[in-house]
């Protein structure tokens, strides 16, 4: 299994006066158990498409013309569509940075599927690892306590101080 997965579960139709109407996909994205959406019109899909053939062999897309107002052609371009993606995801060992922006998936070097091919970043090592923050702080030792029902409390206390009071050094 990949750590990235793509679908297309669906599409709407935008209609502004500036311009003529146009059709954006949802694009939900799971990746290393979390899941987020993004939404691309197809000319997003298209320009994405001619920078991945600098760099790797991507499938065929869905035609760039069809008649936008027709729900079962919109409904074929969206399943092509996430067939495309899919596509890249399966025949790419690595991933190139311009379809991990494009889905909006923070570049992490040391994950398998999700390095950059060809990308002249210039971010160290260092700077791209993940930060975090305590989320229990216990004021004392827990395993010290006596054993009637006060632990799920030293629990709660902890979680409210470590939320409340992340500042606070336990004693």
């Amino acid at each position: 299994m990949h750590p990235v997965r793509v679908s297309i579960p669906s599409f709407r139709s935008e209609n502004n006066s500036m311009e003529k109407g146009y059709t954006v996909f949802k694009i939900d994205v799971l990746m290393n158990g979390r899941q987020h959406s993004v939404e691309k019109r197809y000319s997003e899909f298209h320009a994405l498409h001619k920078m991945l053939k600098k760099s790797i062999k991507p499938p065929e897309i869905p035609s760039k013309h069809v008649r936008n107002w027709v729900p079962k052609v919109l409904e074929q371009r969206r399943h092509g569509l996430e067939l495309y993606l899919q596509a890249i995801i399966m025949e790419n060992g690595v991933l190139p940075k311009i379809f991990l922006d494009f889905l909006n998936i923070r570049h992490f070097p040391s994950v398998p599927k999700t390095e950059s091919c060809g990308s002249f970043d210039t971010e160290s090592e260092e700077s791209s690892k993940l930060s975090h923050q305590p989320v229990l702080l216990f004021l004392r030792d827990p395993f010290l306590l006596p054993s009637h029902d006060t632990f799920a409390n030293v629990v709660i206390e902890g979680v409210v101080h470590g939320v409340f009071y992340p500042d606070l050094q336990p004693r």
